[in-house]
């Protein structure tokens, strides 16, 4: 029988999983329904808990999303075992406002006017669900599953803290 996996609905824990990993991949759907990833670097959450990117206006993500908002994240923190899925709804904006909160001056090397750049745009990821696995990284939490799994045939079940499911 497969494993039973914990569905909470605090957005928030997914969150807090990713606040470290900056880098994500972003997959959308292309003209043809095909998935389309990229690597996309991921800007402080705001209070609305949506997660924020800047973008180019005219870039082919942004066709995609105006065609099919629906859109899936991976982040993978590898040094400490931990993988979050996302998927979300995703807009564009060109909100000045948002633009300049969300500035760091490393931007520039894409955005070389700054935040009044022509083709600066935001994206904004409103997450619907998503899903993490905090793999047991501790080589005596892993030595442990493995005897368990040896003396009794039984192998380790994750707590709601190693995964869950989380529904917006």
């Amino acid at each position: 029988m497969a494993e039973q996996v914990a569905v909470i609905h605090d957005v928030q824990k997914l969150l807090d999983k990713i606040k470290e990993v900056k880098y994500t991949t972003l997959t959308t759907l292309d003209a043809q329904g095909h998935l389309h990833g990229r690597p996309m670097y991921t800007c402080e959450p705001g209070n609305d808990g949506a997660l924020w990117f800047f973008t180019e206006n005219d870039a082919q993500k942004v066709s995609e999303i105006k065609a099919n908002p629906q859109v899936g994240l991976g982040y993978n923190d590898i040094d400490n075992a931990t993988y979050v899925t996302i998927a979300g709804r995703a807009e564009v904006t060109e909100d000045k406002a948002k633009i300049k909160e969300l500035w760091r001056e490393d931007f520039r090397g894409f955005f070389p006017k700054g935040t009044d750049d022509p083709t600066i745009a935001l994206l904004k990821v409103t997450i619907e669900s998503g899903e993490y696995w905090d793999s047991p990284g501790n080589i005596f939490v892993r030595a442990f599953a493995y005897a368990k799994a040896v003396t009794t045939g039984e192998k380790h079940q994750p707590t709601p803290d190693e995964q869950a499911k989380v529904q917006a």
